[in-house]
């Protein structure tokens, strides 16, 4: 069966929406913090870096594009899952990023992906952190 399109999501600009997942209890260690806008864009998930993007900490090129795709690997991942079905037509807008020099890896930034994914959904119905329901996420 083939995706609604009126329901593809997002329904409606979702901005500001801040992943943070970090985790130090043990080797390998995880830190990925991200702040992003969810806007409804062309069919799929497409990752853009905003002009005035601040990157906070190590910022070399290369591993901070593995960041970010693996951030929009995890953003696809959560939405496979939690809306099964549903048109995805997306562009994730990175506007912060941390990333620690020896903790950031592209695990921890695909779990953010997924993060922020999960936090999009739940605010797309309901006000900022609420699902449609009124609960929160």
């Amino acid at each position: 069966m083939a995706p609604d399109p009126a329901r593809s999501f997002p329904s409606h600009p979702i901005r500001g929406v801040q992943a943070r997942y970090v985790r130090q209890s043990g080797c390998p260690c995880d830190v990925a913090i991200v702040t992003v806008d969810f806007e409804p864009g062309e069919e799929g998930v497409r990752l853009e870096v905003a002009p005035d993007a601040t990157v906070r900490g190590d910022s070399d090129p290369y591993y901070l594009a593995l960041f970010h795709a693996a951030l929009a690997e995890g953003v696809r991942e959560e939405l496979a899952e939690r809306a099964p079905g549903r048109a995805v037509a997306l562009a994730v807008v990175v506007h912060f990023t941390v990333v620690h020099e020896v903790d950031s890896r592209e695990h921890s930034f695909r779990v953010a992906g997924r993060l922020a994914a999960r936090e999009a959904l739940a605010r797309e119905g309901g006000g900022p952190g609420e699902a449609a329901d009124g609960r929160r996420p």
